[in-house]
């Protein structure tokens, strides 16, 4: 059955592409036939073109493997591929028309100009439609997928989390398994078992997969891990240690001669500051116009909702550790931590306002940050900044946290839209902020800002 399902939607997948394609090409003849109205042949002397522009987009989306379409996908990473897939099946598809037809019609290039933007646009609005589709059958249990979950720590009960908050995805939790001392249930997940007796529960709960949740692990044991489930044939993912594949590259320098590999850089140098820079200012200057009726009308409640300030400064730590004073809307009592000190605000906190919660659960007290930005203290994306009190505490503990401070705080950040905010893992979201700067790249910071916008109004966890 499940394999059926797979074929159904792989299918349905290729005839959507090709009608997508085929509407692209009739969409580039009707923009011509606009802008240049005589001396064009009729529609129905284009059909062998439009049969060569859809077979060769079709294969060439086939060779970059957009049919083995994974569960989860982000709509922005498959953009990304159609359109470099889109690009060249349209040249080769100019190539063989011009060889075909080419004492035969007129050779329509601007047409084809219009049909490779219009195969971009329309092929990645018919696979946002699929995919919507197909998350709804498997919210409803089609083509299920049974997931066992080896390890109960902070990256396991992470996994389980993400899960519940995709049911779209399909996955059904079986249980956990772990070597160690675990509760008999994690989140409401019964733990199942040991690592030695993968083989039987694989085979007791029909499991699909298997999510290997131990990071920090030793090579060994993840291999013995896979040995037990390789036996039972299920698909096997595991997550990584981040810091293991943290350099984007390795570049090769000497030392008087003596070659030496370069694990660890900084992407972010010389004329990509500077186009980051541009970014930021522009960005924030376009945000502040744009969304100044709504900041203005959110300082205006938070002052009928409690007395104190409209604007809350705190201090945090920004690019080489110096600190600046980052602006929020306040959300919370002006003497808010008089008696406990500096903590992290918690689910349900009673010390929000009214207005605060409100503010909060869309992140809307973050906007002020913007002036941050303009002003050269924060960027769009980055590492989030910490208070003081808490870079001691950290620095102390964790390997390599000062070097977050290496590129400049950001509103949002790559572990921010992986599910690490407030009160989550601090280790997991240093080594997601540590892989940004060593893999920073302006695609990468829209991806993350695209992101960003959904989970304000997609995610219902925010405090």
């Amino acid at each position: 059955m499940k394999q059926r399902a797979s074929w159904l939607f792989a299918a349905s997948l290729v005839a959507i592409d090709a009608l997508m394609a085929g509407l692209a090409f009739a969409g580039g003849y009707a923009l011509r036939l606009q802008s240049e109205y005589e001396n064009i042949a009729p529609f129905s002397d284009y059909w062998g073109m439009l049969l060569i522009h859809v077979v060769t987009i079709i294969l060439v989306f086939f060779f970059y493997r957009l049919y083995h379409r994974p569960r989860a996908i982000s709509h922005i990473d498959e953009f990304y591929a159609i359109f470099g897939a889109a690009s060249v099946g349209t040249i080769v598809a100019i190539a063989f028309i011009s060889l075909i037809f080419k004492n035969e019609l007129d050779y329509p290039r601007l047409m084809m100009v219009y049909a490779w933007l219009l195969t971009v646009l329309l092929v990645s609005f018919g696979r946002i439609l699929h995919a919507r589709f197909q998350w709804s059958l498997q919210a409803k249990g089609f083509n299920e997928a049974r997931l066992l979950i080896v390890g109960t720590g902070d990256v396991g009960r992470m996994i389980l989390q993400k899960i519940r908050q995709s049911p779209g995805l399909g996955y059904t939790v079986v249980g956990f398994v772990d070597d160690r001392n675990p509760p008999s249930t994690v989140l409401g997940v019964e733990v199942l078992g040991k690592t030695d007796d993968l083989p039987r529960i694989i085979e007791s709960y029909r499991v699909d997969e298997v999510v290997i949740a131990m990071p920090e692990a030793s090579h060994q044991e993840i291999l013995s891990i896979i040995a037990r489930c390789e036996r039972e044939k299920v698909s096997i993912k595991v997550f990584p240690d981040v810091f293991q594949i943290m350099a984007s590259e390795i570049s090769i320098g000497d030392l008087n001669g003596l070659p030496l590999l370069t694990v660890r850089d900084i992407a972010l140098r010389g004329w990509r500051l500077a186009l980051k820079r541009a970014v930021d200012i522009l960005g924030s200057a376009v945000a502040l116009i744009l969304l100044s009726p709504i900041m203005m009308l959110v300082a205006i409640l938070i002052k009928l909702d409690s007395p104190g300030p409209v604007f809350y400064a705190q201090e945090r730590m920004g690019l080489d550790a110096r600190p600046f004073m980052m602006l929020k809307f306040r959300s919370m009592k002006s003497d808010a931590e008089s008696q406990t000190g500096p903590v992290w605000a918690t689910e349900d906190d009673p010390r929000r306002t009214r207005i605060g919660a409100f503010i909060r659960r869309f992140s809307i007290d973050e906007l002020p940050q913007l002036i941050n930005v303009l002003l050269g203290d924060m960027s769009l994306v980055g590492p989030r900044p910490e208070r003081p009190v808490f870079v001691e505490q950290f620095k102390r503990s964790i390997p390599r946290y000062m070097d977050r401070h290496k590129e400049k705080a950001g509103m949002t950040g790559w572990a921010q839209i992986n599910g690490l905010r407030g009160d989550t893992s601090v280790i997991e979201r240093t080594k997601y902020d540590l892989w940004y700067i060593e893999n920073w790249s302006l695609l990468l910071d829209f991806k993350i800002l695209l992101r960003t916008i959904v989970s304000v109004f997609a995610d219902k966890h925010a405090y």
